[in-house]
């Protein structure tokens, strides 16, 4: 926990571009899931030491509670976007970038920014008599700007101007506005995402009413998982059979949704599958490899590892 803390602070140090156009906060919420990640081991040990195998699952919901309410805070916060590793890494990457700009009928063609006075121009229609007029008068009053003042003074602006690019203004839209924005994709990925939030939760629920031996929390959970990404699918082989711009995922996000079904592997080693099918394969193979001499001996302390590693919920959590 220490190491992640240290590692923020180094990979958020401040810089002219960070300061001027990100917001800062004393605790982001991927750190405070990353956190909650690496405490959730902790306590399941305790838990399980201190009320036994039973009891500790009231623990356990408890700490999957805290992550599905940081984890909403992070979905809502970031403009409904992905959550990437769980949201632990920021969707810093703008899905519309991809989108052309609307022009209202027009031609438009920005105007080069010539100075700090300049800015309000920007976007401009240089093409009509209102733009050339205002392009005109500005280059006018640079150039009589830049006669009058030093070349020190030129310079330092100049290196002020790159060093601090003008600021991005952020709307996080509220979810009503998202949906209107978005139309009926929109409602299905937020469908999808906040059902990969609840997963896990919903799980932890059903394992503390039903036991592990039980099937009922698995194949709940596994129908979770499936449905919420089935919707994501839906919504990813649309955008590519139409090529609708109004909602398009990015690179990252589209990897993420991988990285998910990646994590179906891990219905293997959850009970009750793994008691009844998984541990069995692995102890007959183990028999098998055995009397090879390297082999043998990896595969045995491999095997071991794995079915150490399946008595704890949080290392076969994919949450």
């Amino acid at each position: 926990m220490v190491t992640t803390v240290n590692e923020h602070i180094i990979e958020t140090a401040p810089t002219p571009a960070r300061t001027s156009s990100a917001e800062t906060s004393f605790l982001p919420l991927s750190l405070c899931l990353t956190l909650l990640r690496d405490l959730e081991t902790l306590i399941e040990v305790v838990a399980e030491q201190l009320y036994g195998e039973d009891k500790k699952w009231n623990l356990i919901v408890l700490t999957e509670a805290a992550k599905v309410c940081v984890r909403l805070a992070a979905f809502r916060n970031t403009g409904y976007k992905m959550l990437l590793q769980g949201g632990e890494t920021e969707n810093l990457e703008d899905s519309d970038d991809s989108s052309p700009p609307e022009s209202m009928g027009h031609l438009t063609k920005p105007i080069r920014n010539q100075g700090p006075g300049a800015n309000h121009l920007q976007g401009w229609n240089s093409w009509n008599l209102e733009g050339r007029a205002m392009s005109a008068l500005s280059n006018f009053g640079q150039n009589a700007r830049t006669v009058s003042e030093p070349t020190w003074l030129r310079r330092v602006q100049q290196q002020q101007a790159i060093l601090q690019p003008p600021t991005k203004v952020i709307t996080k839209p509220s979810l009503s506005t998202f949906l209107s924005e978005k139309g009926t994709r929109g409602g299905l990925f937020v469908t999808g995402e906040i059902m990969f939030i609840l997963r896990p939760l919903i799980y932890v629920f059903l394992v503390r009413k039903y036991g592990t031996r039980s099937w009922f929390p698995w194949f709940i959970s596994l129908a979770v998982d499936l449905m919420g990404n089935s919707i994501l699918s839906v919504i990813t082989m649309s955008q590519d059979s139409r090529k609708d711009q109004h909602f398009q995922f990015s690179k990252s996000e589209k990897d993420e949704l991988k990285r998910r079904k990646l994590l179906w592997v891990l219905y293997l080693m959850r009970d009750p599958f793994f008691s009844e099918y998984t541990r069995r394969r692995l102890e007959s193979t183990q028999k098998i490899v055995k009397p090879v001499p390297v082999v043998g001996f990896f595969a045995e302390k491999l095997i071991e590892l794995l079915i150490g590693a399946q008595t704890r919920y949080t290392y076969m959590s994919g949450s």
